[in-house]
């Protein structure tokens, strides 16, 4: 009886977690279901967690971050003739 119990615990708990995960997705602070993350964002993890273990890379992570909030900040279409 206490094993079935458990194991009836163990599914709620997993359950619960389940849930939550979903939830969290939602809001868009992690990836578990239904949106995969991109090659980019993966790589600027990975980046950031380098930077952390060697200093000396902080400035890739850095140039990144400053390309990104250009683009973001480029509205204009591109002009004919520019390449």
């Amino acid at each position: 009886m206490e094993v079935f119990l458990a194991v009836l615990t163990l599914i709620g708990l997993l359950y619960v977690l389940h849930r939550v995960a979903l939830w969290a997705e939602g809001q868009g602070w992690v990836y578990y279901l239904n949106r995969k993350p991109s090659n980019s964002a993966l790589g600027n993890a990975f980046l950031e967690i380098q930077s952390m273990i060697e200093p000396d890379k902080r400035h890739v992570v850095e140039a990144r971050k400053e390309e990104a909030i250009e683009e973001d900040e480029q509205g204009d279409p591109p002009e004919a003739g520019s390449t």
